[in-house]
């Protein structure tokens, strides 16, 4: 997943235990995802923050 999201013009910001908060600067947003390092991800478990714009 961490190599997706680099493809996709996300940068690394920090790592904390199991997880890794990568990020995106968009033109009018910045775009925040947390990703656990775990196997198997569920796709339900990332977690994206832009500011408000949507969470899943």
């Amino acid at each position: 997943m961490i190599r997706v999201l680099t493809r996709a013009g996300f940068s690394f910001v920090r790592q904390k235990g199991s997880h890794v908060r990568m990020k995106k600067q968009l033109p009018t947003i910045r775009l925040n995802v947390t990703i656990p390092l775990h196997e198997e991800l569920d796709p339900t478990t990332l977690i994206v923050d832009s500011k408000g714009l949507w969470n899943v």
